[in-house]
């Protein structure tokens, strides 16, 4: 017998509700009896109806054991997480919706995100387990969706709204209507006492996207230096050397980045804009941050049409109006002068120079 390759996705269909199952690929169609629940008819007749509640990312065991226990009671076991960390329960008898909601909810789980919503906020790793965090990425987070609470569990705005978080630069969490992405503002401190047997200098010069770290001889041992013109204190030399540094407790800061290809619903690829900078990198609940995030948020909220994206709603109106209706100053800070900034824009087939 051929020795199974242990790698890839497992086949989800053995996890899958049986009704799902017996339905794949027929359905009907679908529509939300109230937030937080899908119902989905099939061509046969079938029903099923699909709870959706927020959950957090890094989960304890009393928490995962919590939600089995509801799953057991009131779901048959099935469950499913979604890319924003919510967790969805699926059942075929309608009785068994509003009693799962209610356990969830008496539990802690508000129940929402669907629609026209506030979605659970997308991040990264945070401190929890990434190599090159500049913040907490769960705890701003947890903070922020204190305060959005009633925008998750109603459907009140234009269209759905995607949050997300980064921790460091390189941004695995910024594909979002709204993002909130640290921003290092000085070069990284370098301990060359420590490159030499840390740190394989190629691998660090190779890691540079602007080709701003170089090899060097500093006090008779192999070091590296950096060309602080070019640095755009991105932070990507910092995971394959350590000892440079660029997380600073006050030179690291936090900005709001908004638009961008993910926030469109029908207009072409559009670029991510930065929109306010310089953002205290404040815990544990980072204060400066949620203002500025709710600021926008309602902002849109009050002025979008009907099913505009955020994106879709500074398209019409413009940027100059956008930081007029939102009441935020632009600086020099929010202008993308990067030397390498007319590559980047090339690189759209609607934008050429």
């Amino acid at each position: 017998m051929r020795t199974p390759i242990e790698s890839g996705v497992p086949d989800n269909k053995q996890f899958l509700h049986p009704l799902m199952a017996r339905n794949y690929g027929n359905w009907k169609y679908h529509d939300r009896p109230r937030p937080g629940v899908l119902h989905h008819v099939a061509h046969s007749g079938d029903q099923i109806w699909t709870v959706r509640a927020g959950t957090q990312r890094q989960m304890d065991l009393f928490t995962i054991r919590k939600l089995c226990d509801i799953a057991d009671e009131y779901a048959d076991g099935h469950v499913r997480f979604t890319i924003r960390s919510n967790i969805e329960y699926m059942v075929s008898d309608p009785a068994r919706v509003e009693p799962l909601v209610e356990a969830l909810t008496s539990n802690g789980f508000p129940v929402g995100g669907t629609g026209n919503s506030v979605s659970a906020i997308a991040h990264t790793q945070g401190w929890l387990h990434c190599d090159i965090p500049g913040t907490d990425a769960s705890g701003a987070v947890k903070a922020l969706m204190d305060d959005l609470h009633a925008e998750f569990i109603k459907e009140d705005m234009p269209n759905r709204v995607h949050l997300s978080t980064s921790c460091c630069e390189i941004n695995c969490g910024g594909q979002a209507d709204i993002a909130i992405v640290v921003q290092h503002t000085k070069p990284p401190k370098i301990n060359h006492d420590l490159v030499a047997n840390m740190c394989e200098r190629p691998t660090v010069v190779a890691r540079c996207p602007v080709a701003a770290i170089r090899p060097a001889m500093v006090n008779g041992r192999p070091s590296l230096e950096i060309d602080e013109s070019k640095c755009m204190c991105c932070g990507a030399c910092y995971p394959p050397c350590p000892p440079m540094q660029i997380n600073d407790p006050e030179h690291s800061k936090l900005a709001i980045w908004v638009g961008g290809k993910n926030s469109n619903a029908r207009g072409k690829p559009t670029f991510m804009k930065m929109v306010a900078s310089g953002l205290p990198n404040n815990p544990p609940r980072w204060p400066e941050v949620s203002a500025m995030v709710k600021k926008i948020l309602y902002t849109y909220k009050e002025d979008a049409r009907s099913w505009e994206r955020v994106s879709d709603w500074i398209e019409r109106i413009g940027w100059p109006a956008f930081f007029e209706k939102c009441d935020l100053p632009f600086t020099k800070y929010l202008i993308d002068d990067w030397r390498g900034s007319r590559s980047s824009l090339n690189a759209s087939t609607h934008i050429r120079f």
